[in-house]
């Protein structure tokens, strides 16, 4: 049997402002939320089956690369919607720029990136 992806664990600046948005653009809802190593603050948000686990520590320190340029670096993360349109709107609508739209074999797709600068990927197959 293969193994499953059951979470992603990523570093921002407010995991509860960071959740609230995912929740709304993308039907998530919140698993866990609580204290953390080094002072931090952890939320679990996503499915019942995957989620992304959105990290702060006490001190955050501050990005200084670019992800694509840097091993181990995190370059977007991707989410799948059957209404690239509506959904691209609802990203809007919460204030994100779009771009880098595409058409490919299956499907379509744009990009945004959040108030952390973490690019999504939103994509619709035929």
């Amino acid at each position: 049997m293969p193994a499953m992806l059951e979470h992603t664990n990523l570093t921002v600046s407010n995991p509860d402002a960071t959740a609230a948005w995912m929740c709304d653009l993308f039907g998530w809802h919140i698993r866990w939320a609580g204290a953390a190593m080094a002072g931090g603050r952890t939320v679990h948000v996503g499915t019942d089956a995957h989620y992304l686990a959105l990290y702060t520590p006490g001190a955050p320190g501050k990005a200084t690369d670019d992800n694509y340029a840097t091993i181990g670096g995190l370059n977007h993360i991707a989410v799948t919607t059957d209404d690239l349109d509506g959904m691209e709107d609802a990203i809007k609508a919460k204030g994100f720029v779009t771009g880098n739209h595409g058409d490919y074999e299956p499907g379509r797709r744009f990009y945004f990136h959040d108030a952390d600068n973490i690019e999504y990927e939103v994509v619709q197959y035929d």
